[in-house]
């Protein structure tokens, strides 16, 4: 077996380890989302992504540790393609107050996301859970900053400049996420939640309005 041969053997087996790790993962938040914290058990997650019992073991050898990961796997994979995503959508907006409503609406629709959800599954479990509540804080750092460049994709440079742009986004961030916990429930479309007005009159106060005196 030539060097060639043994490098290009190594680089397949990296492959297919990244391969099934992602599986995995993506199996993990969907078992989140659909079925919630109590159903995204390791034989769940396994049946869903397809693998072994023994290749789910060598990548998460615990349940806690494949749901940390997967809350990771939200603020590094899915909501970089949410981000995106809304970047494009934005792309041929102007830079000015004609910007706040599709905006406003954009960084709502990130509150209906499957990252939303199976982040909101692990929370509510951390509550209970000591070991995961302390995994967590972590991720959950990652996963705000994760959110806020989805925002600040969808804002653009030149309003993120703005004076009170960081004080708008904690306070769209915090609303928001508060607002969203209601459509675990709520029979209306997300679309048409009556705190989209306040929400746009909020940003266009904080970012546009001009200084008194």
């Amino acid at each position: 077996m030539t060097a060639e041969t043994v490098d290009v053997a190594s680089r397949t087996r990296s492959a297919r380890t990244a391969d099934s790790r992602a599986l995995i993962l993506d199996a993990a938040v969907t078992c989140l989302v659909e079925d919630g914290y109590a159903g995204a058990s390791t034989l769940a997650v396994q049946a869903r992504a397809g693998v072994s019992r023994g290749r789910l073991l060598h990548h998460f050898p615990s349940r806690a540790e494949l749901l940390v990961a997967a809350a990771g796997h939200l603020s590094t994979t899915l909501l970089a393609e949410v981000e995106e995503r809304a970047a494009a959508l934005m792309a041929d907006q102007p830079p000015g107050p004609e910007r706040v409503g599709r905006a406003i609406d954009l960084m709502w629709a990130t509150f209906q996301e499957p990252p939303f959800w199976a982040a909101m599954e692990l929370w509510t479990a951390a509550r209970t859970d000591p070991g995961l509540r302390s995994a967590l804080r972590v991720e959950e750092r990652r996963l705000r900053a994760a959110i806020r460049r989805v925002a600040d994709g969808i804002w653009g440079a030149e309003i993120a400049a703005a004076p009170l742009y960081a004080e708008l986004c904690e306070l769209l961030f915090t609303s928001m996420r508060g607002v969203a916990c209601v459509y675990a429930f709520a029979d209306r479309p997300a679309a048409t939640d009556p705190h989209l007005a306040l929400w746009r009159g909020l940003a266009a106060r904080m970012l546009f309005a001009r200084p008194e005196g």
